[in-house]
């Protein structure tokens, strides 16, 4: 997610001449029934924790900060939810009726996912409380004061939605076992292991809608592409406080660095698009390059 926007973004109505065409109702419904069904057969609670492992002495000031970060970030799924419905309405009689029909294949997959990212913000809620963090209402409280505050982003074509959360969905994949691999808790180590396999299975939901779209639309599909990479930020960028101290140094302290999640788009940008010397895809590539460089 890149961070909040003031004002929110109008929900699609109809479908503008310059806008990519929808995905067809087909290929919309095969592709979210796979993960449906995937994310069904490989579903948790927070019963199938073993809390009795709980050793909070083990935990770094380090492990808690980034904890604590996390949390503000995985609880702030009903706003993320409240701007998808934004994005691909279904109330409303003025949709078009074949938008509607993809629009409610893709709720099928955002009520799924709602649920996963739920249950990441109850677990790492209820580990905060356990390890002696917080107290259970002043955490609730804290988590409302970032919460009530409107989550928003800058766009409006399904391919950028897809792309956005494709990149978002990978870089929380790559923290999580980044952080996993540093930690000396054991319950936290396996809640990670946990939250990084949702991640991944959400990411190739994602991953499979950005190529769908980059094979129907080839380069033309590219400029809203890169738009995404140029503006991207990660959750809540805009809306947490003291945000870009805390998430460098949470950053730093377990070496990561979101823009790797970039090659898994460029991937697909190259599978999907036969991109040498063509100029949107050339540009693209050189972009995350360059991206790569910097950091």
């Amino acid at each position: 997610m890149t961070g909040a926007h003031p004002e929110p973004v109008p929900a699609l109505r109809s479908r503008g001449t310059d806008r990519l065409p929808l995905l067809g109702l087909g290929e919309a419904r095969s592709t979210v029934a796979g993960s449906v069904q995937r994310a069904a057969d490989r579903t948790w609670s927070l019963g199938d924790l073993d809390w009795g492992r709980l050793r909070p002495e083990s935990l770094t000031d380090d492990d808690r900060s980034a904890v604590r970060f996390i949390t503000f970030v995985e609880d702030h799924i009903p706003g993320y939810l409240t701007w998808l419905m934004e994005l691909f309405p279904l109330v409303g009689e003025e949709i078009p009726v074949e938008e509607f029909c993809v629009n409610r294949e893709y709720f099928r997959f955002f009520v799924t996912w709602a649920a996963d990212e739920e249950r990441h913000a109850a677990a790492l809620t209820r580990y905060q409380t356990a390890a002696g963090m917080a107290e259970p209402d002043e955490l609730a409280e804290e988590l409302a004061t970032e919460g009530r505050k409107r989550f928003t982003l800058p766009y409006r074509e399904p391919l950028q939605a897809f792309t956005y959360t494709l990149v978002q969905e990978k870089a929380t994949q790559l923290f999580y076992q980044r952080f996993r691999s540093r930690v000396r808790e054991p319950l936290l180590r396996e809640l990670l292991h946990r939250l990084a396999r949702d991640e991944a299975r959400h990411f190739a939901l994602y991953a499979q809608l950005v190529a769908a779209y980059l094979r129907t639309g080839g380069t033309r599909a590219l400029p809203p592409v890169k738009e995404v990479l140029d503006t991207f930020r990660m959750p809540l960028a805009d809306t947490l406080t003291d945000y870009w101290r805390w998430s460098l140094k949470v950053a730093d302290s377990v070496d990561y660095d979101h823009t790797e999640a970039y090659e898994a788009l460029v991937r697909l940008v190259r599978e999907y698009t036969g991109t040498a010397g063509e100029g949107d895809g050339d540009e693209l590539l050189s972009f995350v390059a360059s991206i790569g460089r910097l950091a």
